[in-house]
Order: C-alpha cells, then sequence, then structure tokens
C-alpha cells in the first residue's frame, strides 16, 4: 500500500533558515510538513520559494516570535481555523488547522512557560487546557486528524535526557505531564512512542554544552493520530542528521509515515468557523 509521510519540524526561524528546510525538503519529501517558530510576519513567509520547491502552503505568522505553518507536497492546504479557540485576547500565532484531502491537520505550537512558577506557566497551562477542549471535538467528529508541532512536553522520564535535572522545568513539571496523559486519554495515539515504546528518542537539543553531541535531548515534537489513523501507522522517526547540520534549527524533524493517500485536490468544501480571519493577501 502506498504511504503517506507526515512530518512536524520546529524551525526556529524560517528566514535565518530557509536553506536548511528546503535542503531537507528536498531530502525527505514529506507529503505534508507542519512547522513552527517562523518567527516572521505573513508579508514575509517564504511562499514563492517553497511553491517552487513543490510545496503549497497556508501559514500564521507573527514578528519575531511564534508562528505556524502547514505545507503540502503536490495538494494544496486549506485552511479551515486560524487561533485556539477559547480565548479571544490571545493574540499569540501558535495554531492553525488546514484540509489536506481527506486529512484535518492540525499544527500547534504550545508555549514555552518558563520561568515556572509565574505568569509565563499559568499561560501555558490555560493554552493547554484549552488545547484538550478543542482536541475532544475533533476526536469526536470522527475524521481522520493529525495534531502534531511542538508542545513542549516531555511527557515521561523516557523522554528527557536526565530527568532529575528537569524536574523544576515548565516543560517537564506534574501538571503539564498530566495535561499531556489527559490529551492522549481522549483517544489519541502518540506516534513516536507507538513505534518506539522503550526507545531513548529526542526531537530537541540545545546549542550550548555540546547537547548534541553528548545526545542530551528532549522529545517534545509529538504527533498524535485520531483512532482510525493509528490503524494505519506504518512507521515514526526523527531525522535526527537534519540537527547536525550547518546553521539548523535546535529541533530536528519527527515523522511518520501512514497507509493512505492523501487526495491531489483541494477540499473545496471545507469552510471557516464563525469569526475566523482570513489570511492575509
Amino acid at each position: 500500500m502506498p504511504t503517506l509521510r507526515i512530518a512536524t519540524y520546529n524551525i526556529n526561524g524560517i528566514t535565518a533558515r530557509l536553506d536548511n528546510l528546503l535542503a531537507w525538503l528536498k531530502e525527505t519529501q514529506p507529503d505534508i510538513a507542519c512547522l513552527q517558530e517562523l518567527k516572521c510576519p505573513d508579508e514575509r513567509f517564504p511562499a514563492a520559494a517553497l511553491k517552487k520547491a513543490g510545496y503549497n502552503a497556508v501559514w500564521h505568522g507573527q514578528q519575531s516570535w511564534n508562528g505556524v505553518a502547514i505545507l503540502a507536497r503536490g495538494a494544496t492546504p486549506v485552511e479551515i481555523r486560524r487561533g485556539l479557540p477559547g480565548d479571544s485576547r490571545d493574540t499569540h500565532s501558535r495554531y492553525l488547522e488546514a484540509k489536506v484531502g481527506d486529512l484535518t491537520i492540525a499544527c500547534l505550537y504550545l508555549p514555552n512557560g518558563n520561568p515556572a512558577p509565574g505568569p509565563k506557566f499559568d499561560y501555558k497551562l490555560m493554552w493547554f487546557a484549552r488545547l484538550i477542549v478543542h482536541a475532544k471535538t475533533l476526536v469526536k467528529s470522527k475524521q481522520p486528524v493529525i495534531l502534531c508541532g511542538d508542545f513542549n512536553v516531555m511527557p515521561t522520564d523516557l523522554d528527557v535526557y536526565k530527568p532529575e535535572n528537569w524536574e523544576g522545568d515548565a516543560l517537564f513539571r506534574p501538571e503539564v505531564r498530566e495535561a499531556y496523559r489527559l490529551l492522549l486519554k481522549q483517544g489519541w495515539t502518540d506516534a513516536i512512542r507507538k513505534k518506539h515504546p522503550k526507545e531513548r528518542i529526542y526531537t530537541f537539543w540545545k546549542y550550548w554544552r555540546n547537547s548534541f553531541a553528548r545526545d542530551a535531548g528532549l522529545r517534545i515534537d509529538h504527533l498524535l493520530l485520531t483512532p482510525d489513523l493509528a490503524k494505519k501507522l506504518k512507521a515514526a522517526g526523527v531525522d535526527k542528521a537534519t540537527r547536525g547540520q550547518p546553521h539548523s534549527s535546535d529541533h530536528a524533524p519527527a515523522w511518520i509515515e501512514l497507509g493512505v493517500t492523501a487526495k491531489k485536490r483541494a477540499a473545496k468544501k471545507a469552510k471557516k468557523p464563525a469569526g475566523t480571519p482570513r489570511k492575509p493577501k
């Protein structure tokens, strides 16, 4: 059966690392790629360069911070939601949903939350609570959904190098791990952990203290699948070598392969929820 490759990649600045991104896309050719930390406003998103590389895109940018995008090769993503519902005052560009063929792709960049405790950690927990509410509606829709991105959470001790050193960090505090557990309890499958149940597999390495060479990493980038898609999961992994390239992001792309094919057409009947702003032209 043909497979569909979906990846998530915190690019940590798409303008500064466009060459890295294009090289990775050319080498691995994911059918769908979700990006986080664009760190650029909408008007500076490199749509033309990506289109030349074979990828159509929708994006939700922000000057200097945050930003998410969904790319599709040989297909057209159709935006259906911009921003996580539940707080109209939240102006951070952290969530984007689109249809790619018959799949719903939800790309997120969950807040870091440090220092904890404090206002940033409170915001993280509130954002996570909103995500849990919305994710439940996605599961109940009975549609095939992939919820992926940089969750800024290490779910278990297996997901962090020397967990004893991270006990007070906002990415590893009990409240955050419990929120992730509640999310999975809705019926989501953590694809990488499903395929690597006992392996220390990381997606992020700090730039300092020679972390990458020592493999002192964290697994904070996740791909979650609704039950119907979990049955079609064929493989999952991390493109670790990408992290070792010059001028790379501090994240590596994480990916899955599903035994399905996305239809090479736009989902023309997809509708935006009421009140959802359109992407600026």
